[in-house]
This record gives C-alpha cells, structure tokens and sequence, in this order.
C-alpha cells in the first residue's frame, strides 16, 4: 500500500479519499525541517499547502518519494528542478480556488470605492464622519483587468453584473474570446489610460514583474484604485507608495506582497491602501476543493499511473514514454523558442509532424508545444493545463501530420498566428538532441542551449565580427554560433549560445548594429 505524507492542514475529506482508495495517509502537520528529513524516505507521496518546503534537501532524503502534490496553485515552496532530476512528479491543483479568488478581487473593490475598513475603524472608535468618507459609485466606471484567464474571466463577469466597463490586457486573449466573455480587448498602455480601476490576475513572470512600474502608474488616470490579489512583484510597491501619497493612485488593496509574510511594508499606513494576508483562497470552499482534488490526483498516480495536473512530467503512459521523451523535449522548447518570439495577441497555434513522429502519440507533444509557447507570460502553465488555458482564451489550436519527411526523420514544425500576422519555427531531434532546423523560412542547425540570442538581419560583410565584439565587450562568451540566410545582402539568422546572461544595453547595442532587424535574449 502506497504511503503519502500529509505535511500541512487538508480537508479531512481529502484523509478519507486517500484511505477510501487504498492510499495509507499519515497525518504530520507543523514538522520542523529536521523532523521531515527523518521521516520523508518513509513515503511515496507528499501533500502540501504552502507552509510546508519540499525544497533540494528535502528531496534528496526522500528516496522513495514519488509525487508532491500541492493543494493550491502556487508552487513556490517545491523545487522542481531538483524533484525532477530526482524523477518526483510535482502536480497543483490550479481551478480549485477561482471563485473564491475572484470574490475577493471584488470585495476589496468595494472596500476601495467606499472606504470601508476606514469608516469601520471611525464608526467604532464612536466617532460619525459621515462627511469624510466620501465614496465613489462602481456603475458606469471602467474596469481594466491585467490578466483575463480564469481568474480574470470570473472577475469580468461580475463586474458586468455591476454595469461596469470591462477592458482587458492580455496577449492570449483572442478578439472572439474576448467577445464572449464580454470585454472590450485593449494594449496596456490603452488600459492605463482609460481604466477607473485597475485589478491583476496575471502569473509573476520575467515579462509580468512590475509591470505597474512607476512609469506605467504615471500613465494612469488620476484617482485610479488599483486591486491585486494575484501575486506580489506585479506593481512596484515604491513607486505606489508615491503614487498614493501624490493622489495620483486614489487607492490601493493588495492581498499580496512582495515579501511574505508582509510584517512591513512601505505601502502600510499609506493613505487609502488595504490590506490583507493573502486570503484570496481562504474560504472554506476553496479548501475543501483544492484538498479533495490533490488527494485524487495523487491517489491515481500512485495507483495507476495516471498523471494530472504535473508541472514537470507529460501525460503519457510507461509504455510510450521512452519513445516520446525526446520529441516531448523538442516540442516544448520549440514552443518556449515561439512563445518568446511573440509580442503579441495569439489567435491560433499549429502544430505539424511530420516523419516518425507523426506516427506516434502526439497529444502529449502538442500540450507541450502549447505550454512552451504561453509559458513566457503563464509561469505555473503545464502540459495538462496548456490546452484547457488555450481553448479559455479563444486560441485555435490544430495539428496536421504527414507519414513522409523530406529530408529529416522527423520534424515538428509550430506556426503561431497573431494579429500581426505568422512566425514559423521547425525543429528535429537529431542524436537524440532537439535542434532548432528552421526560422523565417531559412534552414539552419543550432542546437538548445539555456541562454541564446536571435538576431535578424540583413546579411552583410562584417556583421559577425561586429556582434562578436559586442559580446566581448559584455563579458558574454559564446558557446555556440549557428547561421541561416536565404542568399548574401538578404534577411539571414544568427542564433547564439551564451554562457552568462545578455545584459539589457547589450541587446540595445546589438539592435542598433546596421542591417539589424531584431534582437532578443532567448531562454530554455
């Protein structure tokens, strides 16, 4: 009988479920580090909220651990890189708590516009200024989501229940997507200047991080109340702080902060700023369902097999794995490879096999595409989600398979369409390695390493002299150089391998080269 851990607070419905099927569950909370490292080579599975730190050392003690799950959708207490070396599967609940989530965006709305926690703290130290706290209406105001998935799709629904405006930002929202949900589809910059209140339902990633910046508040209607219950880091709490002391930010109610638990903050005691202790999925609905959902996920891995909801492992079967793994690779980093080449709206992702590959099974390598491609802006993004995110957003999303390959034994080619038009990528899985075959139509060869740059440019004499200089002058060494063009003086594409990360005024230097087209840092 499998044994898993129950190492922080869970729904005694969620204790039942495992021991209902034949799952034995140990019930441990509150354990101190040393004490979990004693004990944790005694189970097969670990189930977690967010108290308890599954991190490397944790792993490698726990040498017949085979799954984490975390009843929740943050996984910032798990370390995947290490649990996948050590082949433990990691899986979240990520739908379990969207109401609950959602309602509390719009709680602390309300809160904003009538001043509540204030006038409840002055009514009830017998205080009546009725005349201070005067509040402003939500009906006929414009409300900007960042971030319109399924959080925000719940959030843009109740505020069309309130006669409010809704806009939206976000690049995998699609036009006829937005439609449904009711929204009107608009840039960032459109939503700063035009929203009456402003709420964040977007993952924290390297493109989401401040993205309120003190330039963007600046650029936002004076008086705007901004909401985010999603994750600290999205707005620059200093430059905020500014904003609410100018009156240029009206007001302010966070859940979540930059550093939790948040004991100070330079936002606290700000004039007309709420906070609270990251209650977005604090109800007793939203425990129950994250508990009774990571208790049959894990159950039915370490029953059957069957993996749901992982953050580092495909839905596949023992029997295909070993064929598919490398085309899985493959698939997921050509679509890492699209996903940062795409600056704007998605309407529609295909993926094409053609060779070997298309023999197989390639559902697991179409969520991995997907996955690759919306995972630079939807961090907690896996293969099992990646359709389901997909479809939520409008993304048409097709595959097409051809038995012959014309040159390679397999190719996997992705073409993204946005509203600015097509971008093509192919790749091959050439000695057992996914290689980057084609872009823009040109044919190259350039393996994946885990930092590189894409340059486009015209092909002319000294251009791979000049970039190399750059680099040098960067303190950047190259680890590989790979080359495409369509002939000499026309559109050619260097992808570079590099051992340090590019800094930003590189890339500037690079982009300001003659003949330079674009130029991005690329990672894998």
């Amino acid at each position: 009988m499998p044994r898993v851990l129950i190492a922080d607070e869970l729904s005694p419905a969620a204790v039942a479920i495992f021991r209902e099927r034949g799952v034995d569950a140990d019930v441990r909370t509150g354990l101190k580090k040393e004490q979990l490292l004693e004990i944790i080579d005694q189970y097969d599975g670990l189930a977690v909220r967010s108290a308890t730190k599954a991190d490397k050392d944790v792993i490698a003690a726990a040498k017949n651990l085979k799954v984490v799950g975390r009843a929740g959708i943050g996984v910032d207490n798990i370390d995947i890189p290490s649990a996948t070396a050590a082949g433990v599967v990691v899986m979240n609940t990520p739908f379990g708590n969207s109401i609950t989530t959602a309602e509390h965006a719009i709680a602390m709305m309300f809160a904003l516009a009538r001043q509540l926690p204030a006038a409840d703290v002055s009514t009830q130290a017998g205080k009546w200024e009725k005349n201070r706290f005067m509040g402003v209406e939500l009906y006929g105001k414009t409300l900007g989501l960042i971030g319109a998935g399924n959080i925000g799709s719940i959030v843009a629904d109740r505020a069309n229940g309130l006669k409010m405006h809704v806009v939206a930002f976000d690049p995998f929202l699609s036009p006829e997507r937005a439609v449904e949900m009711g929204v009107e589809k608009v840039e960032l910059e459109d939503l700063l200047r035009r929203a009456d209140v402003i709420t964040l339902h977007t993952p924290l990633t390297d493109k989401t991080r401040n993205i309120l910046s003190e330039e963007n508040l600046a650029k936002t209607k004076k008086g705007v109340l901004i909401v985010n219950c999603a994750r600290g880091g999205l707005v620059d709490e200093a430059a905020l702080r500014k904003g609410l002391d100018s009156g240029q930010v009206g007001g302010a109610a966070f859940d979540v902060f930059v550093t939790e638990p948040a004991k100070e903050n330079v936002l606290f005691g700000a004039p007309n700023f709420i906070a609270t202790p990251h209650l977005g999925a604090s109800t007793n609905e939203a425990q129950e369902n994250v508990a009774l959902q990571v208790a049959e996920q894990m159950s039915d891995y370490l029953l059957t097999g069957a993996v749901t909801n992982a953050l580092n492992s495909p839905s596949v079967s023992a029997e295909e794995a070993p064929r598919l793994k490398p085309f899985v690779a493959l698939a997921d980093k050509l679509g890492a490879f699209a996903g940062q080449m795409v600056d704007f709206g998605i309407k529609a992702i295909d993926i094409a096999y053609e060779g070997e590959v298309a023999k197989l099974n390639t559902r697991p390598l179409t969520a991995a595409a997907l996955a690759g491609v919306m995972r630079p802006m939807l961090a907690e993004i896996n293969m099992v989600s990646a359709p389901a995110v997909a479809k939520e957003r409008g993304i048409t999303v097709s595959e097409s398979k051809q038995d012959d390959s014309p040159i390679y034994e397999s190719l996997i080619r992705i073409t993204v369409t946005t509203e600015k038009g097509k971008r093509s990528f192919a790749g091959s899985v050439l000695a057992g390695a996914p290689r980057v075959i084609e872009v823009k139509g040109m044919d190259l060869d350039a393996p994946f390493a885990p930092r590189m740059l894409y340059v486009n440019n015209l092909d002319k004499p000294g251009f791979i002299g000049a970039l190399g200089a750059i680099l040098a002058d960067a303190g950047v060494n190259i680890a590989t150089f790979n080359l495409g063009r369509v002939s000499a003086g026309e559109d050619a594409i260097a992808l570079v391998g590099v051992d340090q990360e590019p800094p930003a005024d590189m890339l500037e230097k690079i982009q300001n080269l003659p003949h330079v087209k674009e130029a991005r840092a690329l990672n894998f």
